[in-house]
C-alpha cells in the first residue's frame, strides 16, 4: 500500500515534459523523460514528496526556462525584472546543478529541492552564469529537458572582462586578501594573455557553438545586457514574447536612481534595487591596453554574430 501511494504522489510531482519534435510513437517515453524517471527513482526519498507539495495548490517543479549566462553580463538584473512577473516563479540563488558534480550526484529531486513553490499556471526559472561557459552542461539539460527555453544575456565582451576582474578584486577587498593589478592578468610577456580565464569567458562564439549542438537557435533567447543596463523595459518585452508570457510587465516598473547609475523596479508601491555589489565602477586601464582587448575580441565577435544572425553594438 504504501509503495501504491509513493508511486502515486510521483505521478503527481513529475512535471510533464512536452518534446521539442514530434515523437514517432505516442506510446514512446521520450529521452527526458526516461533520464529524469530513471533518476528520481534513484535519489527520491518519501520526504522529499511531501516537502515538494504545498496544501495551498502550489508545488516544486522542474524549471521550464533557464538563464544560462553570462556571468556578469546582467544575469541578476535579468531574473529581478522578469520576477516583476506575476507567472514567474525564480529560484533566489545560483543552484549550479549542472555544472557542479557534487551538486550533480544528488539526482534531479534534489534540483527539484532547490526549486520554488509555484503554481501550475507559472514558470519556474533558475539561474546560474556559469552554465553557458562549462562543456557539458549543454548536453545534462538537453537529457532533462530537450524543450527548455533557454536565456542567454550578453554584453561588449570587453566590458564583461573588466566587470569580471571587478568582481574578484572586491571580494578579496572585502576578505582583506591583496589582489593584483588588471594588468598583470591582461599581460604576459608584453603581450595580452589569453589564457586568462576572464578573457576565454568572452570568447561568446566557442560556447554557443556547443550549446547549438542541442538546442535550436530559436530555443536560446540572445538579450542585450547594454541595452537592458541603459533601458531596460524594450529588452524584457522581448523576453515576455519569447516565454510566451502575457504582457504584465510596463515601463512604469522601472525608474532610474541617479544616485546609483542605473535603473532600480517599481512593483505594487514598493521600490528595489540591486545589490550595491552591482554597476561597481571598472578600474582604470591603460587606452592602449584596451585597444589590444578590443582588437583581440573583433574576430571572435565576428563569428558570434554570424553564428547566431544578429549583430550587437560592441567594440
Amino acid at each position: 500500500m504504501a509503495a501504491f501511494l509513493l508511486g502515486a504522489v510521483l505521478l503527481i510531482v513529475q512535471p510533464e515534459i512536452v518534446p521539442s519534435r514530434p515523437a514517432i510513437n505516442s506510446k514512446t517515453e521520450t529521452s527526458s523523460q526516461s533520464v529524469q524517471r530513471e533518476l528520481l527513482k534513484k535519489t527520491s526519498q518519501k520526504n522529499d514528496f511531501k516537502e515538494n507539495i504545498h496544501s495551498n495548490g502550489s508545488c516544486r517543479q522542474l524549471p521550464q526556462t533557464i538563464i544560462i549566462g553570462v556571468r556578469k553580463g546582467g544575469t541578476r538584473a535579468l531574473l529581478e525584472m522578469l520576477s516583476l512577473h506575476p507567472d514567474i516563479a525564480a529560484a533566489e540563488s545560483e543552484v549550479h546543478f549542472f555544472d557542479w558534480e557534487d551538486h550533480y550526484r544528488n539526482g534531479l529531486q534534489w534540483y527539484i529541492n532547490q526549486m520554488p513553490f509555484s503554481y501550475p499556471h507559472q514558470i519556474t526559472v533558475e539561474k546560474t552564469p556559469a552554465y553557458f561557459t562549462s562543456p557539458k552542461v549543454p548536453e545534462r539539460v538537453y537529457k532533462m529537458n530537450e524543450s527548455m527555453r533557454l536565456l542567454l544575456i550578453l554584453r561588449d565582451p570587453s566590458e564583461r572582462v573588466l566587470s569580471d576582474y571587478t568582481q574578484v578584486f572586491y571580494n578579496h577587498m572585502q576578505k582583506h586578501k591583496p589582489y593584483p593589478s588588471i594588468e598583470q592578468f591582461l599581460i604576459k610577456d608584453g603581450e595580452l594573455n589569453v589564457d586568462y580565464k576572464a578573457i576565454n569567458r568572452s570568447l561568446y562564439y566557442i560556447h554557443m557553438q556547443n550549446w547549438l549542438k542541442y538546442f535550436p537557435l530559436d530555443h536560446i533567447h540572445i538579450v542585450d545586457g547594454d541595452k537592458l543596463i541603459k533601458d531596460p523595459f524594450p529588452e524584457i518585452e522581448k523576453v515576455e514574447r519569447f516565454l510566451k508570457l502575457s504582457p504584465q510587465i510596463n515601463a512604469s516598473n522601472f525608474y532610474f536612481n541617479k544616485t546609483k547609475g542605473f535603473y532600480c523596479l517599481r512593483d505594487s508601491g514598493r521600490e528595489r534595487c540591486l545589490h550595491e555589489s552591482k554597476g561597481r565602477a571598472h578600474p582604470q586601464v591603460d587606452t592602449r591596453l584596451l585597444e589590444k582587448l578590443h582588437e583581440y575580441f573583433h574576430e571572435p565577435n565576428k563569428k558570434f554574430f554570424e553564428l547566431v544572425g544578429r549583430t550587437f553594438d560592441w567594440h
